[in-house]
């Protein structure tokens, strides 16, 4: 297994639990439920789907792929049935990560741009565990990769869905049956979502900036208000010496 990467305007290269829905359209939203059994559903899904496509069917559909694809994207055939291509993954974090070459300690968090977009070369027998952690490697991120976790986003009648791959689940695979338009599948990375924030998954410096962050934001956000309302104070101050003044 290889690993190379750049910028978002580049790729990197990676060679060897359940579903949850978010209908984002018409501010709805509804939930699946969660559980083992759904996710282990997903994988053997996947497993069947890639037992079922004959080693023609799946040359035909690659073939299909690579004269439709517009990003010069294309997916590639090896003579013994597995095949490599790229995914693009968008990363969608709220809370800081920590990485390590920064600090006091060789560590520092700090927030990742919302929406960036990285394309990663991968091949079909990478799983999403392994894409994760891909990701996780190309941003040198200490964090656990347990906390994290791949979503597929796609269109269901005129809702927009958001769906959680199970760990088993092969993106490549998920992005040859769907095509290259990025409108009809794509790929996001997020936090684990589990209701509540597990705080004893972190360490102790992972805390204590997150300490950090959560003191700047609060002091952010006082400035701010305190502004607000000394401008509104103004302008009501001024009103009183207007309406008191003799004409």
């Amino acid at each position: 297994m290889t690993w190379t990467s750049t910028m978002s305007s580049g790729y990197s290269s990676l060679e060897e639990d359940s579903e949850e829905y978010f209908f984002t359209a018409r501010t709805s939203f509804f939930k699946k439920p969660s559980g083992k059994l759904t996710e282990q559903k997903d994988v053997e899904k996947d497993k069947e789907l890639r037992t079922h496509l004959s080693f023609e069917e799946i040359r035909h559909k690659i073939e299909f792929y690579n004269a439709t694809t517009r990003d010069h994207l294309k997916m590639t055939m090896n003579p013994d049935g597995l095949y490599t291509g790229f995914i693009k993954v968008q990363l969608e974090l709220r809370r800081p990560i920590t990485v390590t070459g920064g600090g006091v300690k060789g560590q520092e968090a700090f927030y990742l741009p919302s929406g960036c977009v990285n394309t990663l070369h991968v091949s079909s027998s990478n799983t999403v565990r392994q894409v994760i952690e891909a990701l996780l490697r190309k941003f040198t991120v200490a964090d656990n990769p347990a906390k994290f976790a791949l979503y597929k986003r796609f269109r269901r009648d005129d809702h927009v869905c958001i769906c959680k791959l199970a760990e088993g689940e092969h993106p490549l695979l998920l992005r040859l049956l769907a095509g290259p338009n990025t409108d009809t599948l794509s790929f996001v990375l997020r936090e684990q979502q589990t209701g509540e924030v597990m705080w004893d998954a972190f360490s102790i410096p992972e805390l204590r900036n997150f300490l950090r962050i959560l003191d700047k934001e609060e002091q952010d956000q006082v400035r701010v208000i305190t502004t607000r309302y000394n401008t509104y104070r103004e302008k009501l101050e001024e009103a009183i010496r207007a309406a008191g003044s003799p004409d």
